[in-house]
């Protein structure tokens, strides 16, 4: 029996985003099987990643993991992602530096601006295809150099 994360990425694919070895990647979401997934994904093409559920949770990892790149559900109770990121561009550097990318199920403009006006430098839909993650990461840090 053949599982959905069989395919995930074939090596042909991987080979376009080598850059992505070795990044360090928090993942913050409340939704474990999305959490699973990113993950999944994200270790797929050599990223070492740390996850959080909440919101308090991510700012907690973040005392002891600086990531490259955080990937941030937009709806989780509490705290929402907007709010999160929000919170970490008042950090000091390097933290509130760090480029980010807004995961979420809900594809609309005006989240897309808010996500933007926010903090976040990318706004991606779920489920998201494994390459276009892997995409925007690349993209975003192309950017910050």
């Amino acid at each position: 029996m053949s599982n959905h994360f069989d395919n995930c990425h074939p090596e042909d694919d991987r080979n376009h985003f080598q850059t992505l070895d070795g990044l360090r990647i928090l993942v913050v979401d409340d939704d474990p099987d999305s959490l699973v997934l990113t993950t999944f994904i994200l270790e797929s093409y050599g990223v070492e990643t740390m996850t959080a559920t909440s919101a308090l949770e991510a700012l907690e990892v973040m005392k002891h993991f600086t990531p490259d790149v955080f990937i941030i559900d937009i709806a989780m109770p509490e705290v929402d992602g907007y709010s999160l990121i929000r919170k970490i561009r008042t950090l000091n550097p390097p933290q509130n530096q760090i480029p980010a990318i807004a995961l979420t199920a809900i594809d609309s403009e005006e989240g897309l601006d808010l996500a933007l006006k926010s903090g976040f430098q990318s706004y991606l839909t779920k489920p998201t295809e494994h390459s276009n993650l892997a995409t925007e990461i690349t993209n975003i840090l192309s950017k910050k150099n």
